[in-house]
């Protein structure tokens, strides 16, 4: 069994090395900007120790996740004496093993290793890592050791290159940090009839717990609801002719993903030709 060790304890940092712990993983050790954060980390992790540098914590571990904010991984990793046969992984879902180039010339094995779940806080990071599926950029023997705590964790793996990540992690965020957007939107629109934020976002979620469902159970495209899917446009101009009226600033959003949603009806084959164009005509 490796010894573990984490710069970095944010939650990122502070779930994967609680959760690894409670797994049987030995985590020795941590730093971080913030020594009260790395004092919390290890008193919930049995067995790890605080370092105030990161060197400290380098030359006491094994296997060395990197769990701080993207934009300071490249200069932590370039601050530390790494050794040959060390292993050096980040947890970011853009950026590749490249970044850990000065790790890699001083003879550490690199490696990426990135969640694919919304750590909201620490609690709900651990209690939805289950199921989730992790992007690992590893070579042999790490890669091996990687897939191992993924599945320790109840987890699915997707080996990735370095020209994939960047395009790997856009589509997250699409898929996770705009539909907060998108819910956002919704229920700002309800507040033009007096609803409270608060109120409409509870009437709102079991409306997209039944869509997320039914994209999951039932898939894309067959999962489509709505007017564009049954090639309503009447409806659909009336939706422009009201938020013209009401919110002007969210326009050009809804034509763009009502335009974006003709491609995925025309797929699920309820509408036509002439009616996918009388609503690209409606969306212009």
């Amino acid at each position: 069994m490796l010894n573990i060790g984490f710069i970095g304890a944010g939650t990122t940092g502070t779930a994967l090395s609680r959760l690894l712990s409670g797994k049987g993983y030995r985590i020795v050790a941590v730093s971080s900007r913030s020594l009260s954060s790395a004092e919390k980390l290890a008193g919930a992790v049995s067995g790890c120790r605080v370092f105030d540098s990161n060197q400290g914590e380098a030359d006491t571990t094994e296997l060395v996740f990197v769990t701080t904010p993207d934009d300071f991984i490249a200069p932590v990793v370039s601050q530390i004496q790494w050794h040959p046969g060390q292993s050096v992984v980040h947890c970011s879902g853009a950026e590749s093993t490249d970044i850990l180039e000065p790790a890699r010339k001083a003879g550490a094995i690199v490696g990426a290793f990135h969640p694919l779940q919304s750590f909201a806080s620490v609690k709900r990071a651990m209690e939805n890592i289950a199921g989730s599926t992790f992007a690992i950029e590893a070579e042999e023997p790490l890669l091996s050791i990687l897939k191992q705590i993924v599945a320790t964790l109840g987890g699915n793996v997707i080996e990735l290159k370095a020209g994939d990540k960047v395009a790997y992690h856009a589509a997250a965020v699409i898929a996770c940090n705009y539909l907060v957007t998108l819910e956002k939107l919704a229920a700002d629109l309800w507040q033009t009839f007096s609803i409270p934020p608060n109120l409409a976002i509870r009437a709102l979620m079991p409306l997209v717990r039944g869509t997320l469902n039914n994209i999951e159970t039932v898939g894309i495209p067959q999962c489509l609801t709505g007017p564009i899917a049954r090639g309503d446009s009447g409806t659909v101009k009336k939706h422009l002719d009201a938020l013209q009226k009401i919110s002007p600033a969210l326009l050009s959003t809804y034509k763009e993903l009502g335009r974006q949603t003709i491609p995925i009806s025309i797929a699920k084959g309820k509408i036509n030709e002439a009616q996918a164009r009388e609503l690209e005509i409606v969306l212009s």
